[in-house]
């Protein structure tokens, strides 16, 4: 059975990546920050008892991945697949009255916690068969892409994700973990608002099917969730 783990596993694509991989019989490592108020998170592992395993972790506490890397030491993980984010801008916050203690909680939620999980888990990764790491990013950190401007403290984040899981990408190449860099695209979630136009089961049954698909001439990739490459 493979076992994939999960970061903000309580609501949104992070909850519907958990209920599919359930429903296809993956092994849930579902992770959130608040384990007793992650109601539809702790009714889907009613649901799947045993499949589906919740545990308490704010990834913007890098002694808690510590702790739970510890706990889960004998565990083979084949995907890791680091969900959770934040948006951090706010309105007039902009440049001119930027908060950069938020800028700062930002690229640390959503840049370098990605990295560290990585770091955490790897010998988990080691463990597994699949051995992959899929940080969801966003078109919003494509330089090239970016004609709009706005959302600073967003797109910096998102563009510091990519860049460094390009990074590791290389680096852990000779050591036969890949790394997928997916871009759910603009979908209906709290964060994304109900004006996107994709679904978040569209999003995640493509975005599954794309994993499904990886093979390492993949690894290190921009893609979104069809499968399309991405501009950096």
């Amino acid at each position: 059975m493979n076992t994939i783990l999960i970061t903000g596993a309580n609501r949104g694509l992070g909850l519907e990546f958990c209920r599919q991989y359930a429903e296809s019989g993956w092994n849930v490592l579902a992770c959130c920050r608040n384990h007793d108020a992650a109601d539809a998170l702790n009714t889907l592992a009613a649901r799947h008892s045993g499949k589906v395993q919740v545990h308490a972790m704010d990834v913007g506490d890098f002694q808690q991945i510590d702790e739970l890397a510890s706990q889960l030491a004998d565990q083979p993980i084949d995907v890791l697949l680091a969900n959770a984010g934040i948006y951090g801008d706010k309105p007039h916050t902009g440049f001119g009255s930027l908060d950069y203690a938020q800028w700062t909680q930002t690229l640390l939620i959503n840049a370098q916690a990605p990295v560290k999980l990585a770091e955490a888990f790897f010998p988990n990764l080691l463990r597994g068969k699949l051995r992959l790491i899929v940080p969801i990013t966003s078109l919003m950190g494509s330089m090239s892409d970016n004609r709009g401007g706005g959302s600073l403290m967003y797109r910096s984040s998102k563009a510091a994700l990519n860049a460094a899981m390009k990074t590791l990408s290389i680096d852990l190449k000779p050591q036969g973990v890949g790394v997928l860099i997916l871009h759910p695209g603009w979908v209906k979630t709290d964060m994304g608002g109900d004006q996107a136009p994709t679904y978040v089961t569209e999003s995640v049954d493509g975005m599954i099917r794309v994993i499904r698909d990886f093979t390492f001439a993949d690894t290190g990739r921009f893609l979104n969730f069809k499968g399309v490459e991405l501009p950096w």
